[in-house]
C-alpha cells in the first residue's frame, strides 16, 4: 500500500488550477485591451471564415494555392480561438483562473495548430516555387494528391510535436506555484512552475522547437531562392513585378510568424524574457491570424473577383 501510495503521489500533479497573469496587471488597460482584443477577434473570425466559404463556393478557386489558403484560414480560426475567448474573457474577471486539465488541452491545441502552420508555410513556398521556377509542369506537380500529401504530413508533424510537448508536460509535478507569467498555457511560462526537473522537457523544446523552425525555414529559403534567381531571368519588367507581387504577401507573413516564434522558444527561459515573450506571443497569436486573410487573399484579383460575383448574385 506504501508502494502504491508514492508512485501515486510522484505522478500527480497537486496543483488543480493556475492562475494567469495575462498581458498586464494594471487595471486601468483591461477594458480598453479588452476591446482591442475583440476587435481583432471578430476580424480574425469574420475574414478567416469568409476566405473558407468564398474558396469552398467558387469553383474556379479549387486550385493548389487556394486548397493552402482555405487550410491556412481554417488553421488560423481554429488556432486563434484556442486561447482568445478565455484571454477576453480574463480581461473582465479579477482572477484569471484555468483548471490543470483545461490548461493541458489549451496547450495541446496551441502546440498542434501552431506547427501545422509552420510546415503549411512552407507547403506555400514550394507551391509558389513551382509556379514560377516550372509552370509548364505545374498541374502534375502540384496535383490533388500532392498537394493532400502535404497537407497530411504538415497535421502528422503537428500532432507528434503536439503529443510530445504535452506527453512530457503531463509528467511533470507542480506542487505550490500556480501563477503562469502569460495570458495562456504556454510551455516555457508553464515550466517554470514545475516542482520536478524539467531538463527533459527543455530538451524537448529545442529539439521540437529547431526542427519546427528550421526545417520549414529552409524549405522557404531554398525555394525563394530559386524563385529570386528565376524572376531575375524574367526579361519583362511587367513579368518580374507579377512574381515579386506573388510572393511578397507570403514573405511578410512568414516573417511574422517565424520571427516571433523564434524570439519566444529560441532564447534563455527567464523572468525578464517571459514579459517579453508575452509581446512577441501577440504576433503570433493574434496579429497573424488576423492579418493572413487580408496579406494573402484579399488583395488577390480572384478573391476580389469571387466576392463581387457572388455579392452580386445576392443584389440581384
Amino acid at each position: 500500500m506504501k508502494i502504491k501510495k508514492k508512485m501515486t503521489t510522484e505522478n500527480a500533479s497537486f496543483v488543480t488550477e493556475f492562475i494567469l497573469v495575462g498581458l498586464t496587471d494594471h487595471p486601468d488597460l483591461q477594458l480598453p485591451l479588452f476591446f482591442l482584443f475583440l476587435l481583432m477577434y471578430m476580424v480574425t473570425v469574420l475574414g478567416n471564415l469568409g476566405l473558407i466559404t468564398l474558396i469552398g463556393l467558387n469553383s474556379h478557386l479549387h486550385t493548389p494555392m487556394y486548397f493552402f489558403l482555405f487550410n491556412l484560414a481554417f488553421i488560423d480560426l481554429c488556432y486563434s480561438s484556442v486561447f482568445t475567448p478565455k484571454m477576453l474573457l480574463n480581461f473582465l474577471s479579477k482572477k484569471n483562473i484555468i483548471s490543470y486539465q483545461g490548461c493541458m488541452t489549451q496547450l495541446l491545441f496551441f502546440c498542434f495548430f501552431a506547427i501545422s502552420e509552420c510546415y503549411l508555410l512552407s507547403a506555400m513556398a514550394y507551391d509558389r516555387y513551382v509556379a514560377i521556377c516550372n509552370p509548364l509542369l505545374y498541374n502534375i506537380a502540384m496535383s490533388p494528391k500532392v498537394c493532400s500529401t502535404l497537407m497530411f504530413g504538415s497535421y502528422l508533424m503537428a500532432f507528434s510535436g503536439a503529443m510530445a510537448h504535452t506527453g512530457c508536460m503531463l509528467r511533470l509535478t507542480f506542487c505550490d506555484a500556480n501563477i503562469i507569467n502569460h495570458y495562456f498555457c504556454d510551455i516555457l511560462p508553464v515550466l517554470q512552475l514545475s516542482c520536478t526537473s524539467t531538463y527533459v522537457n527543455e530538451l524537448v523544446v529545442v529539439i521540437m522547437s529547431g526542427i519546427n523552425l528550421i526545417v520549414p525555414s529552409l524549405t522557404i529559403f531554398i525555394s525563394y531562392g530559386f524563385i529570386i534567381y528565376s524572376i531575375l531571368h524574367i526579361s519583362s519588367t511587367e513579368g518580374r513585378f507579377k512574381a515579386f507581387k506573388t510572393c511578397g504577401s507570403h514573405i511578410i507573413a512568414v516573417s511574422l510568424f517565424y520571427g516571433s516564434g523564434s524570439f519566444m522558444y529560441l532564447q534563455p527561459s527567464s523572468a525578464g524574457s517571459m514579459d517579453e515573450g508575452k509581446i512577441s506571443s501577440v504576433f503570433y497569436t493574434n496579429v497573424v491570424p488576423m492579418m493572413n486573410p487580408l496579406i494573402y487573399s484579399f488583395r488577390n484579383k480572384d478573391v476580389k473577383f469571387a466576392m463581387r460575383k457572388k455579392l452580386s448574385r445576392r443584389m440581384f
